[in-house]
């Protein structure tokens, strides 16, 4: 058996900046990883999938984007050397290839047991994503097995993708970018949504994400939220990896011909059965789109850089007059079914008494237990703990872990890094 000070579990964003933050404070520890470094970005993305936020926004602790387009927007190849040459610069401890059966309690620590050996360690940061497992309900099993299934994790071209219909369920960011891709491919299809959250990207001149880091909207702290577990489940932006359109919305994929219908409630009999509430989830995103545009302004007009465009409000989303409540899946027309429905954290392999009811891994601002830590969940500490820029963002609106500060395992630092 292997001991040391502390072990990163992954080697994504998430691992790599805690990994460097470590080393600076002369931390001993080590990074498994299952695949290799950045291994979701290569193995778990399809292939036009470019980066929500933009280049200039692709910071870690002592690594940031030194390219010639900032305000351009990464494909994956360019986020597998982005974060390959940060782990280089880093001299990151890291094991490839190496893949965590069991996570328990161990005396002075924890055991670590993995399919090249065990572990025992003082402290475990589980850094393995928010994206591990598509989010797929439970009804999924009364599709037809005529009909494919696939999910993004899966997807990666239309060319994958059978002649025929295609029914895409879910109106976040993922499922507008494969509906366009598929359609723009020559597959009919028929994209099912429930709660959005509809925004320009870009507004009076400038990134939605350059807004977002001016206000301090991405800074947000947990503590200034009513609801933690709420906000944490929220849909996406719709939005692309282009500065290109302003909207990549419901009302511009129907302009190309998709067709939208509400949110898919379930499966029965080989009939996908919507939801009649289409209507109202898109006038609740107009609206809270037009509260976020009302509370820009207001800090444009108190702070902002002189300059700015001025202020801009947009159409409601179109709705179709009598959007579907069924389609019969067993017809032939669609041939396939992708669930765009979400992800989820994979920490089967945890076994400690950590987790709800509903299987969620608890914590207090990454704080799972003494010793024990996770990073770059979805509003983890701040709204933008789980991008590239917010799992490392200096400086830190809460303490760094206690073993990272710990005077007797390393020296003095005084500058914290939100990790």
């Amino acid at each position: 058996m292997r001991r040391i000070n502390t072990l990163i579990i992954g080697a994504g964003q998430a691992g790599l900046a805690m990994s460097h933050c470590l080393t600076e404070r002369a931390v001993p520890h080590a990074v498994l990883e299952r695949g290799e470094v950045a291994n979701s970005w290569k193995a778990d993305r399809w292939d036009s999938l470019r980066l929500l936020t933009p280049n200039w926004q692709s910071r870690l602790p002592g690594h940031r984007y030194g390219g010639a387009d900032p305000d351009g927007f990464m494909s994956m190849p360019e986020v597998v050397q982005f974060l390959e040459t940060y782990a280089a610069a880093s001299q990151t401890p890291v094991e490839t290839g190496v893949r965590v059966a069991a996570l328990t309690a161990g005396y002075g620590g924890f055991y670590v047991e993995t399919d090249k050996g065990s572990w025992l360690a003082r402290n475990v940061v589980v850094a393995t994503g928010a994206c591990a497992v598509a989010a797929v309900p439970g009804f999924a099993h009364a599709v037809p097995g005529s009909v494919d299934q696939l999910t993004p994790l899966a997807y990666k071209s239309p060319q994958q993708v059978r002649p025929g219909g295609v029914l895409v369920v879910g109106g976040s960011a993922t499922g507008l970018q494969l509906a366009a891709e598929l359609h723009a491919a020559g597959h009919e299809v028929i994209l099912s949504t429930g709660e959005h959250i509809r925004t320009p990207r870009h507004y009076r001149g400038r990134d939605i994400h350059w807004w977002m880091e001016a206000t301090g909207l991405h800074a947000t702290p947990v503590t200034e939220v009513d609801d933690v577990e709420r906000v944490r489940r929220l849909p996406s932006l719709q939005l692309i990896g282009s500065s290109t359109p302003k909207f990549t919305d419901l009302s511009a994929l129907q302009a190309r011909g998709v067709e939208v219908v509400g949110r898919l409630a379930t499966v029965q009999d080989g009939v996908a059965k919507f939801s009649g509430a289409l209507a109202n989830h898109c006038a609740l995103s107009d609206h809270k789109m037009n509260r976020l545009l009302d509370a820009l302004d207001t800090w444009a007009e108190a702070s902002g850089p002189a300059g700015l465009p001025p202020p801009e409000r947009f159409a409601p989303t179109r709705v179709p007059p009598l959007p579907r409540l069924s389609l019969d899946l067993r017809s032939g027309r669609i041939a396939t079914v992708l669930w765009a429905t979400g992800f989820r954290p994979d920490h089967r392999w945890i076994d400690l008494p950590v987790f709800d009811r509903k299987g969620r891994l608890v914590h207090d601002n990454g704080a799972v237990a003494p010793g024990l830590h996770v990073l770059g969940l979805p509003f983890m500490r701040r709204r933008n703990s789980a991008l590239i820029d917010g799992v490392g963002k200096t400086p830190g609106t809460s303490p760094t872990p206690s073993f990272a500060t710990d005077k007797a395992a390393r020296p003095e630092r005084t500058q914290h890094h939100d990790h």
